[in-house]
């Protein structure tokens, strides 16, 4: 059976900022999916330990007050969720994240700012995955095709339902059924194991990292720096 239609486990993170090596978990999700509907939810609120920024609570909702009030320690929700994912990942359940690099990144440098043990290290030393990301699976199979590619604008184009953006359970539910729903478009996507698939998307994420730093430097942003690695960078320094 194809992998999209096999369990699979949604995660999103909202934050508070951008940079993933800087800024903190919030809120997190991580829901397991089977036939298209969910079975298990887990879901946290952190205290990042820092303030959050006024642009970041616009867009999740969170404010630094109620993050401190009904938050746990930033270095719990880190173990747990990495012990969440983790525990799937040792049962062979692909996890699904919108712009994984940029989760997976920051809860990676989380681990490593608060002295836990990293994802892999909690896989018995083995690489992560499978990861599947239909940010770069979609940029790879509709390359030329115009307009933004935030997970609403392709929630439209599939026609997935997200009832509440920047959610991080409803960011995560809808993460999952638009990778389902490029399956179903893209039979090339759906025909591929789980790891070629992850493999595969190393590769394009690659390729467009390449583009893109190309594009930048006729631009003459000679100083500009993107990173090729996907689905993280495990071993990045972070701020403290």
């Amino acid at each position: 059976m194809a992998w999209h239609r096999e369990p699979l486990v949604g995660f999103d993170l909202e934050t508070t900022g951008t940079d993933p090596l800087d800024a903190r978990i919030v809120t997190a999700a991580v829901v397991g999916l089977r036939a298209g509907g969910p079975v298990r939810r887990r879901t946290w609120m952190a205290d990042p330990g820092i303030r959050i920024p006024a642009q970041a609570s616009a867009i999740h909702g969170i404010s630094s007050e109620r993050a401190a009030a009904e938050g746990r320690p930033a270095p719990e929700v880190a173990d747990e969720v990495a012990e969440t994912l983790t525990g799937y990942w040792a049962q062979g359940v692909p996890v699904v994240a919108y712009n994984a690099a940029f989760d997976l990144t920051l809860l990676s440098a989380e681990l490593q700012r608060h002295g836990l043990p990293s994802l892999s290290e909690r896989l018995g030393g083995r690489p992560i995955g499978p990861v599947i990301d239909p940010y770069t699976i979609d940029r790879a199979v509709d390359r030329y095709r115009k307009g933004k590619r935030t997970l609403e604008a392709v929630c439209v184009e599939y026609g997935v339902t997200l009832d509440s953006a920047h959610n991080a359970e409803a960011d995560a539910l809808a993460a999952v059924r638009v990778a389902c729903a490029i399956a179903e478009r893209h039979a090339s996507v759906a025909e591929l194991s789980p790891h070629d698939l992850h493999e595969r998307q190393v590769r394009w994420y690659a390729q467009w990292a390449a583009d893109f730093q190309r594009f930048l430097r006729k631009k003459g942003t000679e100083d500009a720096v993107v990173d090729p690695s996907w689905p993280l960078r495990e071993h990045a320094p972070v701020s403290g």
